[in-house]
């Protein structure tokens, strides 16, 4: 397996790890998002909660990976969008921790002061905005408009494919915004349409890398430091 093959396999394997932690932890959180003040006022359902931490975590690392690991490749194309990934997904991730901690705080609450619910309501606030503006906005830009336009530009996965990405990019961040400004309601049908291609864009995109890896590119023919198993016959 060559270097870049190993890339491309732990990059896809990432991205899938990003599905399978994300989706179950939004799950585990509903009981405390849906009614933090109930929650905090019952007993129990600590060990849900937690586990559904411990995913988000995986969840953090993993979106950090993916763009750490990409890096090397997708500087080839452009060093300045490949670093504003990696940025985009610190990014992320940062509002991802910063929901954790808002969830860590209703289960303390429950623990040590079963009466603040204002305050319980207050962090799962916090949390929903962590969530619109990570995941609901800036995916948009990182994973949408810049991956999709560095994979685009550089042919390493079919561009009908990029293209998803760069459809779903300004999808995700519209809708965001039209949730930012009340226009439409967050969870709303429209939401979940807006964010069907970026979800297709990085489901496709974790197979593809973990199945068939990158394409030998006919874009990337003079790209400097291009390994000989990348490049197209002539």
């Amino acid at each position: 397996m060559t270097s870049d093959r190993r890339i491309s396999f732990a990059a896809g394997v990432l991205f899938l790890v990003t599905f399978v932690t994300s989706i179950p932890a939004l799950a585990l959180f509903q009981p405390v998002l849906d009614d933090p003040a109930g929650f905090i006022a019952g007993t129990g359902g600590d060990n849900k909660i937690f586990l559904g931490v411990t995913l988000e975590l995986i969840l953090v690392v993993a979106n950090v990976a993916t763009a750490v690991v990409l890096f090397p490749v997708l500087r080839r194309t452009s060093e300045m969008l490949s670093l504003g990934y990696v940025t985009a997904r610190i990014m992320e991730s940062v509002f991802i921790a910063a929901g954790i901690l808002c969830v860590l705080g209703i289960v303390s609450l429950q623990q040590d002061d079963p009466s603040a619910g204002a305050l319980a309501v207050s962090l799962a606030a916090i949390k929903d905005w962590t969530f619109l503006l990570g995941p609901g906005v800036i995916v948009g830009i990182g994973n949408g408009l810049i991956l999709g336009y560095l994979m685009y530009r550089s042919e390493l996965v079919p561009r009908r494919m990029a293209m998803l990405g760069l459809i779903g990019g300004p999808l995700v961040i519209a809708s965001g915004i039209a949730v930012l400004f009340d226009v439409i309601q967050p969870g709303s049908p429209a939401q979940g349409l807006a964010t069907i291609p970026e979800i297709a864009w990085e489901l496709s995109l974790g197979i593809y890398l973990t199945v068939k890896g990158f394409r030998r590119s006919p874009a990337a023919r003079d790209t400097p430091g291009l390994p000989p198993e990348l490049r197209p016959a002539t």
